[in-house]
């Protein structure tokens, strides 16, 4: 069995540690622009500074195992977003999943959608209408992911070198 919980400060190594599974494939799908964490440490750091933000929702998937302590398997990280509106924009509330990465042994186990569904919670709870995220194109297991959840495409970023 999974269950999900909020993450705490005290995850920061934990989420560190989890971060492989989604980084690992952005730098082998895009090595011009990620590079592999050189610093433990620094990358704990980081998840330090976002659990401190304001508006950060962050959940940890833990799955129990037989006489053992329950197992991190998977996070998910989470912003929301209160957007006023302009001249040209409505206003808009909004959870954006910025990271969310599962243990390949757990995958297709519903962990990944359970951490989502725990994000649309917190977002309804804040105020939001939507959860929103964004998938490198290489990132063709996240797209079917987050299709079979029912994310819709809305805005395509394109690059071209110089």
């Amino acid at each position: 069995m999974t269950t999900v919980r909020p993450a705490t400060q005290e995850d920061v190594a934990v989420l560190a540690r989890l971060n492989g599974f989604v980084h690992g494939p952005h730098v082998e799908g895009r090595p011009d622009f990620f590079q592999p964490p050189s610093d433990k440490e620094k990358l704990a750091s980081l998840f330090h500074d976002f659990l401190a933000g304001e508006d950060a929702l962050a959940f940890i998937a833990e799955a129990e195992a037989e006489e053992a302590e329950a197992r991190p398997v998977g996070y998910v990280t989470a912003t929301i977003h209160h957007n006023p509106g302009s001249v040209l924009t409505r206003p808009r509330s909004f959870a954006f999943v910025e990271h969310i990465a599962v243990d390949p042994e757990h995958a297709r186990e519903g962990i990944g959608a359970a951490l989502v569904e725990a994000v649309r919670a917190a977002g309804k709870d804040a105020g939001c209408t939507t959860v929103l995220t964004d998938v490198w194109d290489f990132n063709k297991t996240a797209l079917a992911f987050f299709d079979g959840l029912g994310f819709v495409p809305m805005h395509h970023w394109l690059e071209r070198s110089l």
